[in-house]
């Protein structure tokens, strides 16, 4: 029955700067009215919606102001430098001090993280394959250290 998100909404502050910012993302616009403006994540399969209120102040909670875009392996490993080239700064995530992408072996993820004008968090996140030997691995690693693994790994196997 379910076959994919058609729709996420984000509150914002300011609707025109909120517009800017995502089109620096590379969003599509699609349309806009008085306080809402929406951006194809995926032309005529997603999309996002902006919201201009006081529900911008909400304190930020994961479940609350929070989007994830997928993007490929080889986008997230060089995510820093696209990043700071459209003049967005990545965070760390949690408890982590660098802002750096990093995979999840357990859930065969990988992340960076960065906000948007109004603290709305938004993440770049892909799939990773993970050998099941490795799924129990809980720790974020870098993508060095991932790969580093993923070598000594495959030498291991063969």
């Amino acid at each position: 029955m379910i076959r994919g998100l058609y729709e996420a909404h984000l509150p914002v502050k300011n609707l025109e700067a909120s517009i800017e910012f995502y089109q620096r993302l590379g969003l599509k616009f699609a349309w806009r009215d008085d306080e809402t403006a929406f951006f194809w994540m995926e032309e005529g399969k997603s999309w996002l919606g902006i919201w201009e209120g006081k529900e911008h102040e909400t304190p930020y909670h994961p479940s609350l102001r929070h989007i994830a875009f997928q993007v490929t392996y080889d986008d997230l490993k060089r995510s820093l430098q696209w990043l700071e080239s459209i003049q967005v700064q990545a965070v760390p995530f949690g408890r982590r001090d660098s802002a750096a992408p990093f995979i999840r072996p357990h859930q065969g993820n990988a992340s960076v993280y960065f906000n948007d004008p109004d603290g709305n968090s938004l993440e770049l996140m892909c799939a990773v394959e993970v050998p099941d030997d490795l799924r129990h691995l809980t720790n974020k690693m870098s993508f060095e250290e991932w790969e580093v693994l993923l070598a000594k790994h495959k030498t291991k196997s063969n």
